[in-house]
Order: C-alpha cells, then structure tokens, then sequence
C-alpha cells in the first residue's frame, strides 16, 4: 500500500523556521505533483505550496519569499522550509502527492507560532 508520513511540525516563536517532510512509501511506480495544505480552525484548507515532477513550483500568496517547497525524487520526498514564520501560519499542514495517477493524504502535521 502507499502512504505519505509527515515530520517536522511543532512550536516556534514568530521568525524562527522549521522545515517539513513528507515521505511517500509503498508500491510507488510514479509520483507526479507534490503538494502542502493546511487547514487553521474554522478556516477552509488552502494550497499552500505545489512543485511538479520536474520543479517547478506555485505558492499562495501570503507564503511568496517566506517558505520553499522542494523534493527529492531519489528518496519520495517533498519538503516545505518555512522561513520568517507569523502566528497567522499556525495551521494543521498536510501533504498530497498524486502517486500512481492517484491522489494520497498525509495524516497532518501541526505547526504553531507563537510567543
């Protein structure tokens, strides 16, 4: 079976940084896009960031200069590197990946800002 599992979150005072992980495991035969999510209590969830197989990469708006998605395809990872972090950033933080045509969820990972 596939899965995606996340590591990274936990608590960091605003500017500081951390850096998610999300690793896909399984029978993996292809991974297209690579994605993260995140989801804010009473709030809807929201694309965050989106990078394809061959790099290319989209961010929301209120994220542009601050976090970087990358992967590694070696290894089925995608990464999120939040720099400069803000209260409003405090989410739930998810990954999707579209693995062999089909599209998988992380479990979550909670990331919080504050002081």
């Amino acid at each position: 079976q596939v899965q995606l599992v996340e590591s990274g979150g936990g608590l960091v005072q605003p500017g500081g940084s951390l850096r998610l992980s999300c690793a896909a495991s399984g029978r993996i035969f292809s991974i297209n896009y690579m994605s993260w999510y995140r989801q804010a209590p009473g709030k809807e969830r929201e694309l965050v960031a989106s990078i394809s197989r061959g790099g290319s990469t989209n961010y929301v708006d209120s994220v542009k200069g601050r976090f970087t998605i990358s992967r590694d395809n070696t290894k089925n990872t995608v990464y999120l590197q939040m720099d400069s972090l803000k209260p409003e950033d405090t989410a739930l933080y998810y990954c999707k990946a579209n693995i062999n045509f089909d599209d998988y969820w992380g479990q979550g990972t909670q990331v919080t800002v504050s002081s």
